[in-house]
């Protein structure tokens, strides 16, 4: 096929990004022409028989940007999904657009003045680029009504519960969904006590906002959000669970084909669908 999009993957032989390789090669639409991971010994291997997929004839590979530019030369408008570190996240995000290969970020770790910089980097070079700190259509569904919910509530709390391999807290998600709530511009969790820890960090990361934000870390979970409301005589509580991460694979792929059509930065799955 003639108009499939070109895709390269980092982060490959990571958890989230071998689902992004098995959805993309399940995808009439698109095509792998680019696999890039550090794990040592791995280098050339077949991508496809690494992940127990079969020869996908796309060799794995450890040199970022080299790959980078050899897809945007045999590929044009390759698509670039990153889950690889948040160490790394902005370096990798600001080489995709330079070499012209459009940058869809899942890797969560940016802090506002790198998606503000970032954005304008897009802007000047005429691309579009996606940073989704969550592809779940679910999670979307859950701030919006947390947004809504904000309205009606002074006091509320986010816990966000991840495997103990997650390298940033609190969760891009999190701090996301704490934004969308403070886009009505009030304080949450007026003080009525003088509290005092007795145990660093005990109630969490507080925002100028008010808002308090937790984190859990623990094997055998994947990825949870909770937020919590609290007023006079009752609770009102939004829950995600995701077991599986092929869940996030519809709103990959979602953001994938949408790409070619945006022209600057966006962030948050929301303002795809």
């Amino acid at each position: 096929m003639t108009d499939q999009i070109p895709v390269v993957v980092a982060g490959a032989l990571g958890r989230m990004g071998a689902e992004v390789i098995k959805a993309v090669h399940g995808a009439a639409d698109c095509q792998l022409v680019g696999a890039i991971d550090t794990c040592p010994g791995k280098e050339g291997e077949d991508a496809g028989l690494a992940l127990g997929l079969g020869e996908l004839e796309v060799a794995l590979s450890g040199d970022f940007e080299g790959t980078l530019c050899l897809v945007s030369q045999q590929h044009p408008g390759a698509v670039l999904v990153d889950f690889t570190h948040p160490k790394v996240v902005y370096e990798h995000t600001r080489a995709a657009i330079a070499y012209g290969v459009t940058p869809v970020i899942g890797t969560t770790g940016l802090s506002p003045e790198q998606l503000q910089e970032l954005g304008g980097f897009a802007e000047k070079a005429s691309m579009g680029a996606a940073v989704i700190p969550n592809f779940s259509v679910g999670m979307v569904l859950l701030q919006q009504a947390a947004a809504a919910a904000a309205r009606f509530y002074d006091h509320a709390e986010l816990v966000e519960l991840h495997h103990n391999r997650k390298a940033d807290a609190p969760s891009g998600t999190c701090i996301k969904t704490a934004e969308l709530m403070e886009d009505l511009g009030k304080q949450f969790n007026p003080q009525e006590v003088e509290e005092h820890e007795t145990l660093a960090g005990s109630r969490g990361g507080e925002r100028p906002s008010g808002l308090r934000l937790h984190s859990i870390r623990l094997p055998g979970l994947v990825a949870h959000q909770e937020v919590q409301f609290g007023a006079l005589g009752e609770r009102y509580v939004l829950r995600h669970d995701t077991f599986d991460r092929a869940s996030y694979m519809p709103g990959v792929l979602l953001t994938i084909r949408k790409m070619r059509q945006l022209k600057g930065l966006i962030y948050g799955l929301e303002r795809l669908i």
